[in-house]
């Protein structure tokens, strides 16, 4: 059924609801967004797992669910409620940054997030140098996710948590199964995170066991919050352990995903690659506008509200799901003047939403901004004739994850 059938016939009849989410493919904007923001900015829609929920596409109606504390994240996880996709990982990991906070623990992450640390920038422009030099030796066509993207991703989260880099793909691994956004709920879920939780933990015990002056990364900190804090001392290694696992699944899933269809964007309008080339002054611009760009998140930001609440023109009552789309919102050309054009040389004087807004405004983007920026650096500077290998109608999408995601992104030079 076409979305323009789905207003109902005139008889006043309910039209059928809209199954979300609208597309896996992260490289062609889904055409419900526009008809949505038009038509019905606050619409009824069908989850995977058949639940109903409220799918909100303009921009500042996503802004007022994301920074109206009566729509919270914490209790998408809780028994009962209508969910997008069954859990994968366990309840209470979900709000894991109020966890941190309620732990005391809010400093030593934010202080690990902090891209101006010494020396990091360096070591991540040579840790891209490295993993060129690899692809570059192999030789072309060749695979700039798994070549690139996942490592460089899970380079940063390593040196981030204090972990060693020679353990990457293990933790990649981890990441397809604990975000699969599945039907229904399976036992191995489980299993698959606590290994990942017992991993850190045995991470921890690495760094208590090192002098304080050796120490290194967020699990380092912890190390020491475990020694001298007395606040810390109810908690248990498996609790610093799933403030780890937490930050490096979030963290390395994300940056990832968005510097891969970074990529497949510029790849496919050649002269973009040309203008970073020429303005490298301006890559910080130019990746908030990819940022804008990005369709990475495919499912929406969930939240249940806590009470009735005017959206638009619908009463949500409490206890219902709302999903924001940021493909929606991002594109909302009432905020951003030809939405559908990657200019990135745009100025905006509205931030757009790909790190969410309010409370659970991602405390890594500052971090994730550096990542992306480098990242395109190097590979603009030493793959100069950089473009796909195949066509990009040949790419093959991701199901059953929470990001859109190619399962391969074949490149040339």
């Amino acid at each position: 059924m076409s979305v323009e059938q789905r207003e109902g016939p005139e008889t006043g009849e309910q039209p059928p609801l809209l199954d979300f989410p609208l597309s896996r493919r992260g490289d062609v904007l889904p055409r419900e967004c526009a008809w949505l923001r038009e038509k019905a900015p606050v619409a009824r829609v069908r989850t995977l797992t058949g639940d109903p929920a409220w799918l909100v596409s303009s921009y500042a109606l996503a802004r007022q669910v994301l920074e109206d504390e009566r729509f919270s994240l914490k209790d998408t996880a809780r028994a009962g409620v209508p969910r997008q996709y069954a859990l994968t990982i366990p309840p209470e990991v979900v709000d894991n940054m109020g966890n941190i906070n309620s732990a005391g623990l809010r400093t030593a992450v934010m202080k690990a997030l902090n891209p101006r640390r010494k020396g990091l920038r360096d070591r991540l422009r040579a840790t891209a140098g490295e993993l060129i030099d690899r692809l570059v030796a192999e030789g072309a066509p060749a695979d700039l996710r798994a070549g690139f993207a996942d490592p460089f991703s899970a380079a940063l989260h390593c040196q981030v948590l204090g972990v060693p880099f020679e353990d990457w793909r293990r933790l990649m691994s981890g990441l397809d199964v604990a975000f699969m956004t599945a039907r229904e709920p399976f036992a191995d879920s489980a299993l698959n995170w606590y290994k990942d939780v017992g991993y850190f933990a045995e991470q921890l015990n690495v760094q208590l066991a090192l002098p304080a002056e050796e120490r290194t990364g967020l699990l380092g900190r912890f190390a020491g919050l475990k020694e001298a804090d007395p606040e810390s001392a109810h908690l248990t290694d498996d609790m610093f352990a799933t403030v780890a696992v937490s930050l490096f699944g979030a963290g390395a899933v994300s940056t990832s995903a968005f510097l891969v269809l970074a990529v497949l964007a510029l790849l496919q309008k050649p002269e973009l690659v040309g203008y970073l080339r020429g303005h490298p002054e301006r890559m910080g611009r130019a990746v908030d506008e990819l940022l804008r760009w990005n369709l990475s998140v495919g499912d929406g930001l969930p939240r249940i509200a806590l009470a009735d609440v005017q959206v638009g023109e619908v009463l949500v009552k409490e206890g219902e799901l709302v999903l924001v789309l940021l493909e929606g919102a991002n594109f909302d050309p009432e905020a951003f003047e030809n939405p559908d054009e990657l200019d990135l040389a745009r100025e905006s004087s509205r931030a757009n939403l790909a790190f969410g807004a309010g409370r659970h405004f991602c405390p890594a983007s500052a971090l994730g901004r550096a990542h992306a920026e480098i990242a395109l650096e190097v590979l603009v500077e030493r793959l100069s004739g950089l473009r796909l290998a195949v066509p990009a109608e040949n790419l093959v999408w991701r199901t059953g994850f929470i990001k859109r995601l190619p399962e391969r992104l074949p490149v040339a030079w």
